[in-house]
């Protein structure tokens, strides 16, 4: 009986991160019958999309969606209405882990993960012994400013998201930090309302908040001071580094706020 073939598979975020490492593969490893997939869980920004798109015209492929079997609110209903947070993701689970499990099956498959040489940061989304991790950032010394530049090569660029948010992930996503919870609300009213609809409406009558001591509307009361801080924030990064990428100093100043380490599945 003749064995499969060992499949290649690179999940895209919408990130800059996955998206650059798409690019460095199809560049030097042309040969490899990549799959390349993306976790839809139907909560993502319409920036992410569009990025997509960009990423499946310029380098010509396919990108196979995953979903899971359930909606988000149906897992919602099945963890009692708890919203989930960095001590609790079973999104990233439920959303993201089990329907990649599911797409590989018992094949064997090589999986490359865009982690870069100057995180520190290990680790895989599968504990599968049929799934195994590459990471060919870290093979070839690759930092931040080697994917920034893979990127605009390749005209394919920084999705649009990064002119105020630095990760990638669902518009309601807990690893967001309060300036982007603002910034949300002013670029994608609906989807802050409906982020806030998920804090209040509990048939049991308890309450979560996406953001530790604060509910949204709380934090959208402080949207001046908030944003005043981040300008402030800003204007000292860009001085000491007047040639940095705007990008670099928006995750910059954002990493100084909140540095815990989002899920590898979602943020890349």
């Amino acid at each position: 009986m003749n064995k499969k073939p060992v499949r290649h598979i690179l999940g895209l975020s919408g990130g800059k991160d996955s998206t650059a490492l798409a690019v460095l593969m199809r560049q030097k490893y042309p040969e490899i019958q990549m799959e390349y997939f993306f976790c839809d869980t139907h909560k993502e920004l319409p920036e992410t999309y569009e990025y997509l798109d960009r990423i499946k015209a310029r380098l010509g492929i396919k990108i196979e969606k995953l979903e899971a079997e359930r909606g988000f609110d149906h897992w919602l209903d099945v963890y009692g209405g708890v919203l989930p947070s960095p001590k609790m993701r079973w999104c990233t689970k439920q959303m993201k882990i089990l329907p990649l499990e599911k797409f590989i099956g018992d094949d064997e498959a090589i999986s490359y993960i865009g982690i870069r040489a100057d995180e520190n940061r290990e680790g895989y989304i599968s504990t599968k012994p049929n799934i195994k991790p590459v990471f060919p950032f870290k093979e070839h010394g690759l930092v931040k400013a080697d994917i920034i530049r893979i990127l605009e090569e390749s005209g394919i660029g920084l999705p649009k998201y990064y002119n105020w948010r630095s990760r990638s992930g669902c518009f309601f996503c807990f690893f967001q930090r309060k300036y982007e919870w603002v910034m949300l609300a002013e670029n994608h009213r609906d989807l802050f309302e409906k982020a806030v609809k998920y804090e209040q409406e509990h048939k049991d009558g308890r309450e979560y908040t996406w953001t530790q001591g604060e509910t949204l509307l709380e934090l959208l009361e402080r949207k001046d001071e908030i944003i005043n801080e981040h300008e402030k924030a800003m204007a000292k990064k860009e001085k000491e580094a007047p040639n940095r990428p705007l990008a670099d100093v928006l995750a910059s100043v954002l990493d100084e706020e909140d540095d815990d380490l989002p899920c590898l599945a979602c943020h890349l």
